[in-house]
């Protein structure tokens, strides 16, 4: 008699031919790629170029263009007569241009750009880690439609070998050695099977659309989902990019503590303005005049009331926050492996009984085939025996998918190197 075990073997070796392979990775690779969070990265880079140019417009000259028309109750009078100076008129008017020139700013133009770039790599990170955390739903999505892929190979066999005894039973019939209406027993099995494999092709489906909606990507029902080799390394050493984003806050926060220290550095600027008006820079000349003036000028903040200190302050209150976060961030993913790993052990255990199990089943659907070939039982006996063993049978493929899936979460609650 042929087992369920080994028509699972061919049928898959046979379906592989026509079916388009899906792996795992490259699910978690497609979902990095196509979901619409990921784009986020671009746009920060573009974003960031921007502000960097933004900053960088402060190592350039300022132009400011002022213009005023005043009316003044009083103006300047020499009380000396016959001097020939004519006083200023009571209304008057400038137009200037002014050139502000940074000379020296502390180093706060390139500290400005460092805090940007850091800024840049903690979003890149953060977003690295929100997609991340989607590579779980892929597992859960990826390993049920496996599922049901082995339990539809399986519920073929289970068809083929049901089809298989029916042709003996009907021979039996005609021959006399079966009692007649034992075939219709049979052929209500195979309408049951047939309803199952409408339930499991239904339920891939809705799978498989959902998966394809996550990794942006178009799944047929011909797609054949590769059953991976999952290894596991059995350590509490984490490679979350949680542990990274963390750092990369901390690196953030020292670039702030450093662009704060040098706000209040001394800046020289070099200065022109050029403006014409009336009166020019002699007040005692009444005559629209062209006029200029050029020189340095120092800028110090030299006392802001600690104002620079409370801020510096609250920069190392959060660098320890960061700290709290990473210490409760290893013990909670720390204790999640623990768990995972003893789910690993635990299911492992079940397929070492589920092949025990499974052989003493084929023993009795032996006995139970020769039975019924010689008329000792019916054949409702003989597909209650059937069944059983593929209840098993289906329960092994259950645990050895559940194996891979705890395997695979495992490696994603670990991180990867």
């Amino acid at each position: 008699m042929k087992h369920l075990s080994s028509y699972l073997i061919v049928l898959v070796s046979l379906g592989a031919f026509a079916q388009e392979p899906l792996t795992l990775t490259d699910c978690y690779n497609l979902v990095d790629t196509n979901y619409p969070l990921a784009r986020q990265s671009e746009l920060y880079e573009k974003q960031n170029a921007i502000d960097i140019e933004a900053i960088e417009t402060d190592r350039l000259p300022e132009l400011n263009l002022n213009a005023q028309a005043t009316y003044q109750s009083e103006v300047i009078e020499i009380p000396l007569p016959d001097t020939g100076i004519v006083p200023p008129n009571k209304d008057q008017y400038r137009a200037t241009l002014t050139v502000n020139q940074l000379i020296y700013g502390g180093g706060l133009i390139n500290t400005s750009i460092e805090a940007e770039t850091a800024s840049l790599r903690t979003k890149q990170k953060q977003l690295e880690v929100n997609l991340y955390q989607l590579k779980k739903q892929v597992n859960q999505l990826y390993f049920s439609i496996l599922l049901s892929q082995e339990n539809r190979a399986l519920l073929e066999a289970k068809r083929e070998q049901l089809s298989a005894k029916l042709n003996e039973v009907q021979s039996g019939i005609k021959n006399g050695t079966i009692l007649p209406a034992s075939d219709k027993v049979l052929e209500a099995e195979l309408l049951k099977i047939n309803q199952g494999f409408i339930e499991l092709d239904l339920n891939r489906a809705s799978l498989l659309q959902t998966l394809a909606s996550l990794i942006g990507k178009e799944i047929t029902s011909t797609t054949l989902l590769q059953n991976p080799e999952i290894t596991t390394d059995l350590n509490t050493e984490l490679y979350r990019p949680e542990l990274e984003l963390f750092q990369l806050k901390k690196a953030q926060l020292e670039t702030s503590d450093q662009l704060l220290s040098r706000q209040n550095l001394p800046k020289i600027y070099g200065f022109a303005d050029g403006g014409y008006g009336n009166p020019g820079l002699n007040p005692l000349e009444n005559a629209f005049k062209t006029f200029y003036v050029v020189g340095l000028k120092l800028n110090w903040n030299v006392f802001d009331w600690n104002a620079t200190k409370k801020q510096r302050e609250s920069l190392s209150i959060n660098k320890d926050i960061i700290d709290t976060e990473t210490n409760t961030f290893n013990l909670n993913t720390n204790i999640e492996l623990q768990q995972q790993q003893s789910e690993i052990e635990k299911i492992s255990g079940f397929i070492a009984s589920d092949i025990e199990i499974i052989k003493l089943r084929k023993e009795v659907l032996n006995a139970a085939d020769s039975q019924l070939k010689n008329g000792v039982i019916t054949s409702s006996a003989y597909i209650t025996e059937l069944t059983n063993l593929y209840t098993d049978e289906n329960t092994l493929i259950t645990h050895k998918i559940q194996l891979e899936l705890a395997k695979a979460n495992y490696n994603i609650i670990q991180g990867q190197k």
